[in-house]
C-alpha cells in the first residue's frame, strides 16, 4: 500500500511540474480576456414578487426564480459553518484555488481510478455560476480557476460568501439558501436549526440527487456527512451532533411553502400588481404588505381544515384513492412506495400514505417522509365497510392501498381521511375599517383556484334574517313584538310567481313568539310574517344600506329566508355594520408596496366609512344575535367563554349551504361550507353544526389575548321589563330587560311611528 502512495504522489507531482508551464502560458493569454466583475460588484439578481402579512410573514411569491437576498451578517452561523464544512473548509485561507484541495482530490481520484472528487472552492463555484457553463473541459476549469483568482482580488471573502449564499441553485426552483429554507422547511432562513442547516448545505453538491423532497434517503445521508464534518472541524459539539442527526425535519412537499398559506388573497394581490406594473413584478423583487395577520390566517386555516375533517368523520369514509402492488422484497417495495407517494401532493394537511399492513386493531401506513405510523381501532371502525370481502377489489382497504391521513396536532393520533369534494370558505374583517384579517378561499388552492370568499354567490339562508329584523326595527317593531309561529301560505304575487308554503327547519310550530325568541330559534314562519309587516319594498331598500348587490336579492317574501345570493365577503362586510355601530365598510387588503430595498412605492388607507343604519338599530339587532348564541341555534359558541359575541346560523333549503356569520368588536367573520355544484351536504349538516365550529376555532385564537369588550348602549335606547313569553310589560324584577328605541318603548305609543300607508297591523306590538 505504501508503494502505491509513493507512486501516486510521484505521478501527481510530475503532472504538476509538467503542466505548470502550460497553465502559466494559458493564464497569460486568457486572464486579460476574462469577463468583467461588475455584475458581482453590483449584484442585482432576479427576485420574485413577495406578499406579506401586516406583521411581516411571507404568504405568497410569484416569479421566474424563487430567490431571497440576505446579508451575510443576517445568515445563521450554523449555516455558514455547514457550508464551509461541506464545500470549502479552507475558504478563508486560500486565494481562490485551494491547492491542497486539488492535491487531495487528485490523490483520491487516482486511488479510486475515477473522477469521484472535485476541488472546486466556493469562489470557483461563484465564478462558474455567474459566468461559465457546467461543461467538464480543461478550458472551462482553467477559466474557472483564473476567474476565482480575479474575484478574490476584487472582493472580500465575506462578499464572495454572501454571493454564494444568495445565488447558488438548490433545487425546487430555489436560488439561494433563504429561498431554500422557505421551500423545504416553510420558514425564514433566520429560524433554521443546525440539522436543517446541514441538510441545506448538502444540496449544492447535487441539488437533484440530495433533494429531501425527491430523495429523502440520499438527502439524509448527505446531511449526516455534513454534520460529521462540522463536528470534526469543531463547529459543533458531540451532543449537538447526536441531537441533530436524529432530529426529524419538517420537510415541505408542496412547491408553495410559506409561514402561513393565503394563496387566494395572494392571487388577488398578484392580479392587481400585474395590472399596474406589468411583467416586471416577477423579477424586480417588489414587496406587498397586506392587512392579513399571521395568527388570524393560521387560525382560519386550522378552523377550515378541522371543519372539513369533522365533516368527513360524520359522513363516513369513501375508500382509498388508489392501489399499488407491493412485492415481498422489502427494498423493492420501499422503492415503489417512495415513487408512488412522490406523485401525490399533500392537500391542506391531508398526507398521502401507503398501507403496509393491517389487522383487526390497527392499520400501518408509510408516509412520504419514510415514517411508518399506526392508525388505531377507531380508524378500523371508520373504514369498516371497506374492509370486508364485499368491497370492490379496487376499493378494498389492503396492503398497497393509497390513502390519506391527518392529525390536528403533532402528538395527536393519526386519522384516516380522504380528499374532499365539498368546499369551505372563511373570511374575517376588522369591523372598524373593513381590513381583511384572514381569508381562506377554499380547502386546497393547488387543486382548485376558485376563490369562494369573493366569487361564490350562494343563498345565505337564515344568516340573512338579521337584516330583515333590522328593517323591522325601523318600522316600529320591537324585540318584544309578538308574531305567530304558525302555518302560512304566501301569495304568488309576493314570491315572484308561485304559491309558497314555507316551513320551519324542524317542521314544528310554537304559536306566539316574541321577535327575540323567534330569531334565537331561527323560526322561518315568524320571519315571513315580520317581512309581511315591514313590506318587501321597504325591507329591500333597508338591506341595500349594508352594501349587498341588490340585483341578486329579489324583493320578494323569499328574502326573509335568505333566498337572495351573497358571497362570504359581502356577508362579512354587512355584519360589520352591526359590529361597528352602524357604518358600512368596504373590505380592503393592501397596506403598502415597496421596491426590493424597502422604498415605499404605494401606501394605502382604509376606504371611508359610510353611515348605514342608526346606531340604536345596530345595538338592538346585535342584542338579538347575542341571544342566538346564548340560548338559540349557536350555543356551541358559548365554549369561547365570552359574553361579547353575537351571530347567526344559516342553513339553506335541502342543506345545500351551511353558514355562520358572527362578530365581536374587533372581528367579524363568516364561515361557509357547501358543494360547488349545489347538492345536499347531508342530513343534520346545519350552520350550527357544520359552519359554526370553524368560526369558533378561529375566534378562540383570534381573540385569545383580547379582553371582553361589552357592546355599549347608545343614546336613544331605553330599557323596560317585559314578560319574555308574551312581550307584555311587567313590574321591575318580574321579567327580563328588553331594549327599545325610545320612541317605540312601552308607554310611548303617543309618539307617531314612522309607518307608511297600507302597512298591515303589527300583531302583538307594544
Amino acid at each position: 500500500m505504501t508503494r502505491w502512495w509513493y507512486i501516486t504522489l510521484a505521478i501527481v507531482a510530475g503532472l504538476a511540474v509538467a503542466s505548470s508551464a502550460i497553465v502559466a502560458l494559458a493564464a497569460a493569454v486568457i486572464y486579460p480576456n476574462l469577463p468583467s466583475l461588475e455584475s458581482l460588484k453590483d449584484y442585482r439578481p432576479k427576485q420574485p414578487l413577495r406578499i406579506y402579512t401586516e406583521d411581516g410573514a411571507l404568504i405568497g411569491e410569484f416569479g421566474e426564480e424563487r430567490r431571497a437576498v440576505v446579508r451575510l451578517k443576517d445568515t445563521p452561523k450554523a449555516l455558514t459553518q455547514a457550508i464551509l464544512a461541506a464545500e470549502d473548509e479552507r475558504f478563508y485561507s486560500h486565494g481562490g484555488v485551494d491547492t491542497l484541495g486539488v492535491l487531495r482530490a487528485a490523490v483520491s481520484n487516482l486511488m479510486s481510478r475515477g473522477a469521484k472528487e472535485g476541488a472546486s472552492t466556493i469562489t470557483m463555484q461563484v465564478a462558474r455560476n455567474f459566468f461559465l457553463s457546467s461543461e467538464k473541459t480543461f478550458r472551462r476549469k482553467l477559466n474557472e480557476a483564473l476567474l476565482a483568482i480575479k474575484i478574490e482580488h476584487a472582493l472580500s471573502k465575506d462578499e464572495i460568501l454572501e454571493l454564494y449564499i444568495n445565488h447558488i441553485f438548490l433545487g425546487q426552483r430555489a436560488y439561494g439558501f433563504a429561498a431554500a429554507a422557505q421551500i423545504y422547511f416553510g420558514k425564514p432562513l433566520a429560524k433554521i436549526n443546525v440539522a436543517e442547516a446541514a441538510m441545506l448545505a448538502g444540496l449544492p453538491k447535487a441539488p437533484s440527487a440530495y433533494n429531501p423532497v425527491v430523495n429523502p434517503t440520499r438527502a439524509k445521508s448527505r446531511q449526516l456527512y455534513v454534520l460529521g464534518r462540522m463536528k470534526t472541524l469543531g463547529y459543533i459539539s458531540n451532543s449537538t451532533f447526536q441531537q441533530a442527526k436524529t432530529q426529524r425535519l419538517p420537510i415541505k412537499y408542496s412547491p408553495q411553502s410559506f409561514e402561513a398559506d393565503a394563496p387566494h388573497l395572494a392571487e388577488l394581490v398578484r392580479q392587481r400588481m400585474h395590472e399596474k406594473y406589468g411583467d416586471q413584478i416577477y423579477v424586480s423583487g417588489m414587496k406587498v404588505f397586506t392587512t392579513l395577520r399571521l395568527a388570524d390566517q393560521k387560525a382560519a386555516l386550522n378552523g377550515v381544515r378541522q371543519g372539513m375533517i369533522e365533516f368527513h368523520r360524520r359522513r363516513g369514509y369513501t375508500g382509498p384513492e388508489g392501489k399499488v402492488k407491493l412485492p415481498d422484497d422489502a427494498a423493492d417495495a420501499d422503492k415503489i412506495i417512495e415513487d408512488t407517494l412522490l406523485e401525490r401532493e399533500e392537500s391542506s394537511g391531508l398526507l398521502p400514505a401507503v398501507v403496509l399492513d393491517l389487522d383487526k386493531n390497527r392499520i400501518r401506513v408509510r408516509l412520504r417522509n419514510g415514517d411508518d405510523v399506526d392508525l388505531g381501532s377507531s380508524e378500523i371502525k371508520f373504514a369498516k365497510r371497506f374492509l370486508t370481502e364485499k368491497s370492490a377489489s379496487d376499493k378494498r382497504l389492503a396492503r398497497g392501498s393509497i390513502v390519506r391521513v391527518t392529525r390536528t396536532k403533532p402528538n395527536d393520533p393519526w386519522q384516516l381521511s380522504y380528499l374532499p369534494q365539498v368546499e369551505a370558505a372563511f373570511v374575517a374583517l376588522a369591523p372598524a375599517n373593513g381590513a381583511i384579517r384572514a381569508m381562506v378561499g377554499g380547502f386546497d388552492y393547488s387543486r382548485k383556484q376558485f376563490n369562494h370568499v369573493t366569487q361564490a354567490w350562494r343563498q345565505a339562508g337564515s344568516s340573512f334574517k338579521p337584516f330583515v329584523y333590522s328593517a323591522a326595527l325601523e318600522r316600529g317593531i320591537t324585540p318584544a313584538s309578538v308574531f305567530e309561529d304558525a302555518a302560512i301560505t304566501v301569495d304568488p304575487v309576493e314570491t315572484g310567481g308561485v304559491s309558497w308554503e314555507p316551513k320551519n327547519y324542524d317542521a314544528t310550530m310554537e304559536g306566539p313568539l316574541t321577535l327575540r325568541n323567534a330569531l334565537a330559534k331561527s323560526k322561518n314562519l315568524v320571519s315571513i310574517r315580520v317581512l309581511q309587516s315591514v313590506g318587501t319594498e321597504f325591507a329591500h331598500a333597508h338591506v341595500a344600506r349594508f352594501g349587498f348587490d341588490m340585483s341578486r336579492i329579489p324583493p320578494y317574501m323569499t328574502m326573509a329566508l335568505g333566498a337572495g345570493e351573497v358571497t362570504p365577503l359581502s356577508l362579512a362586510a354587512a355584519y360589520a355594520v352591526f359590529a361597528n355601530g352602524g357604518h358600512a365598510v368596504t373590505p380592503w387588503h393592501l397596506l403598502r408596496v415597496t421596491d426590493k430595498d424597502g422604498n415605499v412605492l404605494e401606501q394605502f388607507s382604509p376606504p371611508p366609512l359610510r353611515p348605514a343604519i342608526d346606531a340604536r338599530n345596530a345595538f338592538i339587532t346585535t342584542s338579538l344575535m347575542r341571544d342566538v348564541i346564548r340560548r338559540g341555534t349557536a350555543t356551541a359558541a358559548m365554549s369561547l367563554g365570552r359574553q361579547d359575541i353575537a351571530g347567526k346560523t344559516g342553513t339553506t333549503n335541502e342543506h345545500h349551504d351551511a353558514w355562520f356569520a358572527g362578530f365581536q368588536a374587533t372581528r367579524v367573520a363568516v364561515a361557509w361550507m357547501g358543494y360547488d355544484q349545489p347538492r345536499p351536504l347531508g342530513s343534520g349538516e346545519t350552520g350550527g353544526g357544520t359552519a359554526l365550529p370553524i368560526w369558533v376555532r378561529y375566534m378562540s385564537e383570534a381573540l385569545r389575548t383580547t379582553p371582553e369588550m361589552p357592546f355599549t348602549m347608545p343614546a336613544g335606547v331605553v330599557t323596560a321589563q317585559i314578560d319574555p313569553a308574551t312581550g307584555v310589560p311587567v313590574e321591575p324584577d318580574q321579567g327580563v330587560t328588553e331594549y327599545f328605541f325610545q320612541e317605540f318603548a312601552p308607554g310611548a305609543q303617543a309618539i307617531e311611528p314612522p309607518l307608511t300607508e297600507n302597512i298591515p297591523a303589527l300583531p302583538g306590538q307594544n
